[in-house]
């Protein structure tokens, strides 16, 4: 039997400028949606030519990865830190960090996420 409950999920949060010496451990997810949430990708694409023949290509996109943390908890706080660090706006100089993810699964399974960015905070 496959257990695929997310209990003992953690992802590690490296942030070049923002959290260069310290990581974020993020271990507080919320139950209301996916803890951990990395949509379908495309990975290839096809047409019809004129004659009808069909067409394939392999197709390079990047991957998004989403959190969704317990609101106003410590991840919540350190991640909204991260956030303000990357927005950019007048007067104010972005941290521009490159983001690294570090994903330890329950199982013991790791993934390892790099050369990111923070494209969207809540």
């Amino acid at each position: 039997m496959q257990d695929i409950s997310g209990v003992g999920l953690v992802v590690i949060i490296r942030a070049s400028t923002t959290f260069a010496t310290v990581p974020l451990n993020i271990s507080q997810f919320a139950d209301d949606a996916d803890p951990l949430d990395i949509p379908a990708l495309q990975i290839a694409d096809s047409a019809m030519g004129l004659n009808g023949d069909l067409l394939k290509w392999a197709k390079a996109n990047p991957i998004s990865l989403t959190l969704n943390v317990v609101p106003a908890g410590a991840d919540d706080t350190n991640l909204q830190i991260l956030g303000d660090a990357n927005r950019v706006g007048q007067g104010k100089v972005s941290a521009r960090d490159e983001i690294t993810a570090t994903v330890v699964y329950p199982d013991g399974r790791i993934v390892i996420l790099n050369k990111g960015y923070l494209k969207n905070y809540m």
